[in-house]
């Protein structure tokens, strides 16, 4: 058995205590008193009221808190991303100098990596959320290496997180049976932590977002657990923005299968048997909170993420009231290949117009 589900069987006795305890009823509302009835006047005649001496009350039902499994959840936790160390130099070019960094994200310490132009700056700054990696072979730094090199010669100081339980992260056994929300803990943090930096050559007034894969699920997640977080998001080949749907296409299997699976079944039920849950981790729920705009390119010939999911996402960004595009291209898969020069000339050109001074 991997480590990945035997820490995964070893919470979920955990958590399926705490999934019990999300909800609650309030008290009904009492009838209020009925008021007086003032007398009716006539001619010659003097009205008179008798008012109420009985304040009416009404009591207030409480607000059960959040699933602590959600994004409400998320939306409610106290962020303060902090302590953003730039460490060893890893590389040194002409363009920039990239740099093995860490940042706090709550309690855990986060590595990643970050590529600085030369020159005083201040340059706006970019927070990269990579896919999935088996943290089992992840180094520091690993996915879209590609991007962080194109953007950082563009002119943008890059933070690529590697998120918990990867390459130098502080581990969080509980990371896998909580649907790896915390990865969105994790680059809210690195986006607060570049704000607080007071680092010369990052600009805290101009920063955005970009996601692969997952980690274009991730900053969905963001930008709805925390509106105005940053000033503009892109989105490559992304996961469906429904969390029910990336569990059931990469993670469900049959009962007894498949320890995690199991466990997640058991700490939460199916996304057919309880919707109300497995709406409530899902960003698609919560874009009426969306306040940046958001560009999403996908393939038409992507294998791994349907491009049907980014057509519904946009569907329901628009519809939610929210600024976004959604660009395609024929027969790209999901990494990219002959597109990929184009796609990054307007990725540049998105940022360029919405991280403005």
């Amino acid at each position: 058995m991997s480590s990945r589900l035997g820490v995964a069987l070893a919470m979920t006795s955990v958590l399926l205590v705490v999934a019990g305890c999300s909800g609650g009823n309030g008290a009904a509302a009492p009838s209020p008193e009925p008021s007086s009835t003032a007398a009716t006047s006539s001619v010659g005649a003097t009205a008179t009221t008798t008012p109420s001496t009985t304040p009416t009350t009404i009591a207030a039902t409480p607000t059960p808190p959040p699933h602590p499994v959600s994004i409400e959840a998320l939306a409610q936790r106290t962020y303060d991303g902090r302590d953003l160390r730039l460490g060893q130099v890893l590389d040194r070019n002409a363009a920039y100098t990239r740099y093995f960094v860490t940042y706090a994200s709550g309690d855990l310490t986060i590595s990643g990596t970050m590529n600085i132009p030369v020159g005083d700056g201040p340059f706006p700054a970019l927070v990269l959320n990579h896919g999935y990696i088996d943290p089992a072979v992840y180094t520091n730094g690993r996915g879209m290496m590609r991007e962080q090199d194109y953007l950082a010669r563009a002119g943008y100081a890059v933070l690529h997180t590697d998120y918990r339980n990867h390459a130098e992260s502080s581990d969080d056994p509980a990371a896998e049976l909580e649907l790896r929300l915390g990865y969105t803990e994790d680059v809210i943090n690195a986006v607060l932590a570049i704000k607080a930096s007071g680092h010369p050559q990052l600009d805290p007034e101009r920063v955005g977002l970009m996601g692969r894969s997952m980690g274009g699920g991730v900053t969905y997640n963001a930008l709805v657990a925390m509106p105005g977080l940053v000033d503009a998001a892109v989105v490559y080949a992304p996961v469906s923005s429904s969390t029910g749907e990336n569990f059931d296409r990469w993670t469900r299997a049959d009962p007894g299968t498949d320890p995690l699976s199991d466990a997640i079944l058991d700490a939460y039920g199916t996304p057919e048997a309880n919707p109300t849950f497995w709406g409530e981790v899902s960003p698609v729920t919560y874009f009426d909170r969306v306040s940046e705009p958001i560009l999403i390119q996908h393939g038409t010939a992507d294998e791994s993420c349907p491009i049907v999911w980014s057509q519904q996402t946009l569907a329901a960004l628009q519809s939610a009231g929210a600024d976004a595009e959604l660009i395609t291209y024929d027969g790209e898969p999901h990494a990219f290949e002959a597109a990929w020069p184009v796609s990054m000339e307007r990725t540049v050109a998105f940022f360029a117009e919405h991280l403005t001074a």
